[in-house]
């Protein structure tokens, strides 16, 4: 048995899951437009554990969403997870934020590209195959018409910035999910149960969340 607290913050869905070898026991999260995180975080941590009837002893470790995605997001899950894993002494997990979001779609072929939305028409991107294969490394992009044009293949778009994608991707093989916005705690049970099982585990002292790009201050 191998209990992981799954937290997922990097965008506005905050939320939380419990999963026991892989498999996700229960799951509590909500999006809303101004971040609640700070007030919802270790609130849906209390509800989950009291709700399954498991103590804080029984968790083997704790896994965090690691980015890209919304700094101020970030920062609170990650300090949420190094604390609870300083307290109680055990392994600190992080998973790519565009992987969970990639794990949401279930297709026989072509590719799944999760996005982020990063202000005006920049996007948080990766490619995975329909396997959930990362086949291109997360960065930020600026769309255009030429993205993503060199591939005949069927293009799934899912994330928080579909609308304004659709403005300028417009091939007949793309294809947007508009039932997939956000990254959830729900499909970080299996990717934390992988990296559990192959001791993949961060430093609980110097782990720092994946900006991937710097955070400024906008006036």
């Amino acid at each position: 048995m191998a209990y992981i607290l799954n937290l997922e913050t990097a965008t506005k869905n905050c939320s939380v899951s419990l999963a026991n070898e892989g498999k996700t026991i229960f799951c509590k999260e909500m999006a809303e437009e101004g971040y609640s995180h700070a007030e919802r975080l270790h609130v849906f941590i209390e509800e989950i554990l009291k709700e399954n009837a498991i103590n804080f002893g029984q968790i083997d470790a704790i896994a965090v969403s690691k980015g890209p995605g919304s700094y101020t997001g970030l920062r609170i899950g990650v300090s949420a997870a190094k604390g609870l894993c300083y307290a109680a002494g055990i392994p600190l997990i992080a998973v790519d934020t565009l992987a969970v979001l990639a794990n949401q779609v279930q297709v026989a072929d072509g590719l799944i590209v999760p996005m982020i939305d990063a202000r005006r028409m920049e996007v948080y991107s990766a490619v995975f195959d329909a396997s959930h294969k990362k086949i291109s490394e997360v960065k930020a992009e600026i769309l255009s018409q030429e993205s993503y044009n060199e591939t005949s293949e069927k293009v799934y778009f899912i994330g928080d910035c579909q609308e304004k994608c659709k403005t300028v991707l417009t091939k007949d093989n793309f294809i947007f999910l508009p039932e997939i916005v956000y990254p959830s705690a729900n499909e970080m049970s299996k990717l934390s149960y992988e990296k559990f099982q192959n001791n993949e585990f961060e430093d609980v002292a110097y782990f720092e969340p994946f900006y991937l790009k710097d955070f400024m201050m906008v006036k």
